[in-house]
């Protein structure tokens, strides 16, 4: 549940002294919903989380560690740009309703910070001198430049009761009913996560059993036919010892099976088109085909089975209610919900979930698969159309993507890290240097009957790379430290 006006008036009038006289020496943006004002006061550094999330809608100074994602959104972009290094002259409640207001003097002059935390309806705004909206995080169409009107209060308290909730268990801060908001919605957001993240992965499953069955059904159709081939050595050995009784233009020929300890007649059937040679050769090659899909397809079908029954597993524990993620809940939370502190962030990222993860010159999120099958998931499922896509030219590699804004254009320096690292992680390392094709996701498709992470590949582009060991270094810094 979001707070309440009441609620918020109790944590307005702990958080406003504190900030009234500050500046905004940075902004984030951890989730869509959230946002997070660094602001420094004299003596003391604060961050102030505002929440728009319809059921957890709140506002309370934090402590916690936030991870920030490569890339500012649009909104956040619009904040910096214009109030980051204004003063708060003044935090107030509106009319006693759930809308805070931040009156700031920026380097343009005076404006406004309003935050509506009605729940459904919670946004975010820019307001000039004059009262006008300039932006607000919702992108509501044909709000900008419209005179902000307060929305009409609704009365929907609970009074005390709604406070207790908080004030049961004030922990030793200077903040208290911060830190006690902060804690319990916490606990409530790790609960929304994990359920979150449990009906994507239950999303994921679905998929990848569907396609495995598929795939595993083509694998029994290619060795049922590849089956009929079995006796064609046979077929191919009798041909070869009567080459000089068979003539071209026959439908079939009559032989002694020597095969056989009776040695019955064997009637062979012939392309009349071909000479006996020919025929020969055909029934050889068709038999190394048996051959080859005995060697190839029942491992393979061994272990897509195997890996069935894995996510088949899965299933039936996230449908009995036995499944939990990876992470902890709380590790999860801090994962999707806060921005970055520099410490650790690179360590954390490589913990979560599959994929080895680097960060490009330029700040932009790069994955790197580490087997077929999580190149199969970062290309068919992480992967949006208009992401960057790399692979090791005409070799065994990594899938390697670059995440992009739709309609951006990746920098020169981010495809050539992408493009190391694509090199790094394939079977040109040992000479240190190669081709890497780079196109957009939308022109990579999976192909049929294949294993994973075999795909096809249009409209790439290639470029020529080397193992850099400065370009190296730098990218594995950023990783670890970022």
């Amino acid at each position: 549940m979001a707070l309440t006006a009441t609620e918020i008036a109790k944590v307005t009038g702990e958080c406003a002294p504190a900030l009234a006289g500050g500046w905004i020496q940075k902004i984030y943006q951890p989730t869509d919903r959230t946002l997070v004002l660094e602001i420094r006061a004299p003596g003391r550094t604060h961050r102030l989380l505002i929440s728009c999330h319809q059921e957890t809608a709140r506002l309370h100074l934090t402590t916690a560690a936030f991870q920030n994602p490569p890339t500012p959104p649009p909104f956040c972009q619009f904040l910096r740009a214009h109030l980051q290094g204004a003063r708060i002259d003044q935090v107030e409640q509106i009319q006693e309703d759930r809308i805070i207001q931040l009156s700031l003097t920026a380097k343009e002059g005076p404006c406004r910070l309003v935050a509506e935390l009605t729940g459904k309806t919670s946004n975010l705004l820019v307001l000039d001198e004059a009262g006008h909206i300039r932006r607000d995080l919702n992108g509501v169409k044909g709000l900008v430049g419209q005179l902000y009107i307060p929305p009409a209060h609704q009365q929907r308290e609970r009074g005390a009761a709604d406070h207790a909730r908080f004030s049961q268990h004030i922990p030793a801060s200077p903040f208290p009913l911060s830190a006690a908001i902060e804690a319990h919605y916490c606990k409530a957001e790790a609960a929304s996560v994990v359920e979150t993240v449990r009906n994507a992965r239950t999303g994921i499953l679905r998929k990848s059993i569907k396609k495995l069955r598929r795939r595993i059904e083509a694998w029994h159709e290619d060795l049922a036919k590849a089956e009929k081939f079995k006796t064609y050595a046979r077929y191919g050995e009798l041909i070869k010892a009567n080459l000089g009784v068979i003539r071209k233009g026959q439908t079939d020929v009559t032989l002694v099976d020597y095969f056989d300890e009776e040695l019955p007649n064997l009637t062979i059937p012939l392309d009349q088109s071909k000479t006996p040679q020919g025929n020969m050769d055909d029934y050889f090659r068709k038999h190394r085909k048996h051959l080859a899909a005995e060697r190839e397809l029942r491992p393979r079908i061994e272990e897509g089975q195997k890996e069935l029954e894995a996510l088949c597993q899965e299933m039936t524990a996230i449908e009995q209610g036995a499944w939990q993620p990876p992470n902890k809940p709380h590790s999860i939370v801090r994962a999707r919900t806060f921005s970055r502190t520099g410490e650790g962030k690179g360590r954390q990222e490589q913990r979560q979930g599959p994929f080895r993860r680097f960060t490009s010159s330029d700040g932009l999120a790069i994955y790197v698969g580490r087997n077929a099958r999580e190149n199969d998931e970062l290309t068919f499922g992480l992967a949006k159309s208009d992401d960057l896509w790399l692979h090791a030219r005409g070799t065994p590699g990594s899938h390697v993507v670059v995440r992009l804004e739709k309609g951006s254009d990746p920098p020169p320096e981010t495809i050539r890290d992408a493009a190391t690292l694509a090199l790094l992680y394939s079977d040109l390392k040992k000479s240190g240097k190669g081709d890497v094709i780079y196109t957009r996701r939308k022109w990579v498709k999976k192909a049929k009957g294949q294993a994973p992470g075999a795909v096809i590949v249009t409209q790439e582009k290639s470029l020529h790379v080397s193992l850099e060991k400065k370009r190296l270094d730098a990218l594995k810094a950023r990783s670890a430290h970022e």
